[in-house]
């Protein structure tokens, strides 16, 4: 599929990018090499690769060899409504699970963090802390700045978040 089609919208790019970043996650986990997860597959190295790079023209059978050579598990589930954040409107409400995307300075704090969409409360409240000299809570939207007052109420965090 080339770079510049429409159908391929950034929600599926990122989509994509998000399973690839799983894939690489568990194969490193389990201490297995490009070359052996590929065969374990029945796909070559270079699928393999492009797979984990998140490769929109790469078959979805392919993702699911190497879901299922890997012990992964591949799930549909109904989308979430993108309109609002999760915690709009509903101040000191704490998520089961905390979306990156959907907190922009979350985001930028938490580069590090590969292979996974979301965070737990306790996770998300952490690189909070731990970066917070970074952060003006000024620049935080409304729902950022809810979250993480509920984070710190529910969590304790120290005085500095």
């Amino acid at each position: 599929m080339p770079a510049n089609n429409p159908a391929l919208t950034i929600q599926a790019a990122d989509a994509l990018t998000a399973l690839g970043q799983a894939v690489h996650a568990r194969r490193k986990a389990l201490r297995i090499s490009a070359v052996a997860a590929a065969e374990a597959a029945g796909i070559s190295r270079v699928t393999l690769h492009r797979i984990e790079k998140g490769t929109a023209s790469v078959t979805a059978g392919a993702y699911m060899a190497v879901f299922a050579a890997l012990g992964l598990n591949a799930q549909v589930a109904p989308q979430e409504e993108p309109a609002a954040s999760p915690a709009a409107g509903r101040k000191g409400w704490l998520p089961a699970r905390v979306r990156i995307a959907d907190y922009p300075k979350l985001k930028e704090l938490a580069w590090q963090v590969h292979g996974t969409p979301e965070l737990t409360p306790r996770e998300a409240l952490g690189i909070y802390e731990r970066n917070w000299r970074h952060v003006d809570p000024a620049q935080l939207s409304p729902e950022e700045q809810d979250l993480v007052e509920a984070l710190r109420q529910a969590l304790g965090a120290d005085a500095g978040v």
